[in-house]
């Protein structure tokens, strides 16, 4: 017998939102009408080969106490149906917060897979496993800690046997490798991409992701590549939570920050058989968003889980909110479908018609006699614009005047335009002939003249003074003058420094006019600075990794035999390596004033930078050096200008490479100044 939302189940859990259907079995959001909480329904038919393990499942798991498991709150076979009832939960799974934020910090990893191995001590030595843990069960809830879905309950939907121990601390390293890479290479089936293999062997976290410490690459490979020789036995939860705990030391910083709270919503009335959201209890009950994640197929074979792809789960109800959040508790679907967290009104609250108004959301405008009216959407879609017009072609040349018009225009403004006789055309234009070409001049402000009978009639005439023949400047004349007065100034003035200069005679040797040299004061040579004291500095260290402090004080000895050497890598530095580079700081005991740095290497090729600054150095992003070199030997770095402060860092950018990896070694530091 099939049911819908407003159904009751067992006369108590009243069905709101149909989350995922999967073959025979089907996954709820239902509200318990006892208790007033939500709570998860997994619900199947009796008659089916796993309704048997799945109640003994949810009986052995449910005395279970532990903070971080979602328990089972009931579970029963009745009226043809055999259904679990596990607690709700809140928050992000580890699968979207890799999704949406990337891989995890290490130390923030080790403490979230340390949380899950601490429930599973306690499980495991019960003989209780969860025997299908992937990301998608490990919950950050609201408040940042680490919730379990699906214990023991997840396996058996699957078919699964009961008591898997062994595979739940494979998954454990699977978890950390996981959050430390965002690959999946546990046991248990997920959606996360599968880890990388190299012949049949699951790639080191380290040669995924760079950064990642050496214990926590070292127990990721020993757990998930077991087919190796080792004397050491297989290492259990236990044995796990302790060697994470040991890592991750003091707690503080660890937890994983969780989205910021969501702003609470109005109450809706409460939902009708028809439809799948529920509506709040109150007008201060928030709206939490849970992505779910139904379980795998719920026909499995005989022997194995189902792998084929599950059946499409059914469309949302008009009143269905899709948003990442949080995930209930229980076996993940494989479908994720957003759902409202929020409680229901009591079943005696009036149920609301079978078809709801559209909400209509809008800008509040405010009247000037305080009424509150909203500006809601249009009813009627407004016309679309006029198609654009083409514009108006332009000619490739300008169209011939009319008759009788000149061929070019005056500019508006112009005293051309001001006045209409300016050009006096009559129709014997093409006969006249221009006087001007025949004496050399050419007329000018023609003001009064006229064209007629082929010649001019009151015309003026420029002289070449600049002037017309009624003493009327001509405009622009005055610059040019201008510039030949400025022009023939300088050259004259250039010829009577020439003059003056060669007609100088030598000075006599001991006379007074002799000129006198005077003597610039040379910059005396920087000296080296004395008591000065070194240190390693390595800030991009894990685990507080050191570069052989015992052995830095050799740098400043003077003796080239003594030398300090860094740790040995696998690879050199660069933005592709582990670090960008390792170094000393000099302490110069005061502010002085640096001018050469002088660094005495050993080994091979090693290039090397230097920074001065006034405080002990944190580290060299943000920093600028005053110099760089490269070589083997004795390298210099000149400073243009001096640079005061009271520490010098010698950082290696690069280091020689030797048989068994790269090391840089350093004889002698020498820091110059006044």
């Amino acid at each position: 017998m099939s049911m819908q939302a407003g159904d009751v189940l067992a006369g108590r859990y009243r069905l709101d939102d149909l989350l995922a259907e999967a073959g025979a079995g089907r996954f709820w959001r239902a509200h318990d009408l006892v208790l007033h909480r939500p709570v998860a329904v997994h619900i199947i038919a009796e008659d089916d080969a796993r309704a048997g393990p799945l109640l003994e499942a949810a009986r052995r798991t449910g005395p279970v106490i532990d903070r971080r498991l979602l328990r089972v709150l009931d579970a029963e076979a009745a009226d043809g149906r055999c259904f679990v009832v596990n607690e709700w939960g809140q928050g992000d799974s580890l699968d979207i917060l890799l999704t949406r934020e990337g891989p995890i910090a290490p130390r923030r990893a080790a403490w979230l897979v340390a949380e899950v191995a601490d429930s599973l001590v306690g499980a495991h030595e019960a003989g209780l496993a969860h025997g299908c843990l992937s990301p998608e069960h490990v919950l950050i809830d609201q408040h940042g800690q680490v919730r379990i879905i699906g214990f023991g309950v997840e396996a058996a939907l699957r078919g699964l046997p009961a008591g898997r121990t062994n595979v739940d601390e494979i998954d454990l390293a699977g978890l950390l490798y996981c959050a430390l890479t965002g690959k999946w290479p546990g046991i248990s089936p997920s959606d996360v991409p599968p880890a990388p293999e190299v012949h049949g062997e699951v790639l080191r976290p380290r040669r995924v992701r760079a950064g990642i410490p050496r214990v926590l690459d070292a127990l990721c490979d020993e757990v998930l590549n077991p087919q190796r020789e080792s004397d050491r036995p297989h290492p259990s939860a236990r044995s796990i939570r302790d060697l994470l705990l040991d890592h991750v030391g003091e707690l503080t910083g660890t937890h994983v920050a969780v989205p910021a709270a969501r702003p609470l919503l109005p109450p809706t009335p409460p939902p009708s058989p028809s439809l799948s959201s529920p509506a709040p209890t109150s007008p201060a009950a928030p709206t939490a968003v849970v992505p779910v994640v139904p379980a795998a197929d719920l026909e499995p074979g005989p022997d194995d889980p189902p792998t084929g792809p599950p059946e499409d789960p059914p469309a949302a109800g008009p009143a269905d909110e899709t948003t990442a959040g949080d995930r209930p508790a229980g076996p993940e679907p494989e479908v994720t479908t957003a759902i409202s967290a929020d409680e229901s009104p009591p079943s005696d609250a009036p149920p609301r018609a079978s078809t709801d108004l559209p909400t209509q959301a809008g800008m509040p405008v405010f009247h000037d006699d305080d009424e509150v009216d909203w500006l809601r959407a249009r009813t009627e879609r407004p016309a679309p614009p006029p198609p654009l017009a083409d514009p108006t072609p332009k000619p490739l040349f300008a169209p011939d005047p009319p008759e009788g018009e000149p061929v070019r225009r005056p500019r508006p403004g112009s005293r051309a335009a001001s006045n209409p006789d300016y050009w006096p055309w009559d129709s014997s234009q093409d006969s006249a002939r221009d006087p001007g070409r025949d004496s050399g001049v050419r007329p000018v402000g023609r003001d009064t003249g006229s064209w007629a009978s082929g010649s001019w009639s009151e015309d003026r005439w420029d002289t070449g003074d600049g002037f017309d023949d009624t003493g009327d400047q001509v405009p622009g004349r005055s610059w040019i003058r201008l510039a030949l007065i400025v022009g023939i100034c300088l050259l004259v003035g250039v010829a009577v420094v020439s003059a003056y200069q060669l007609g100088l005679k030598p000075p006599t040797p001991g006379s007074s006019e002799e000129p006198t040299t005077t003597t610039t004061p040379s910059v005396a040579p920087p000296t080296p600075f004395t008591d000065l004291v070194a240190d390693d500095f390595d800030p991009q260290g894990t685990d507080g990794q050191q570069e052989n402090p015992d052995s830095v004080p050799n740098v400043l000895d003077g003796d080239p035999a003594t030398s300090w050497t860094t740790s040995t890598y696998e690879q050199n530095f660069g933005p592709a390596g582990l670090k960008t580079g390792v170094g000393l700081v000099i302490d110069l005991g005061g502010t002085k004033a640096v001018r050469r740095v002088l660094v005495t290497t050993e080994g091979g090729q090693t290039s090397l930078a230097a920074y001065v600054t006034s405080e002990p150095p944190q580290g060299v992003s943000e920093l600028t050096p005053v110099g760089t070199a490269s070589g083997d030997g004795e390298l210099s770095i000149d400073l243009a200008e001096p640079v005061s402060g009271q520490y010098v860092t010698v950082w290696l950018t690069l280091l020689p490479q030797l048989a068994d990896g790269f090391r840089g070694t350093i004889t002698e530091v020498q820091v110059l100044g006044s």
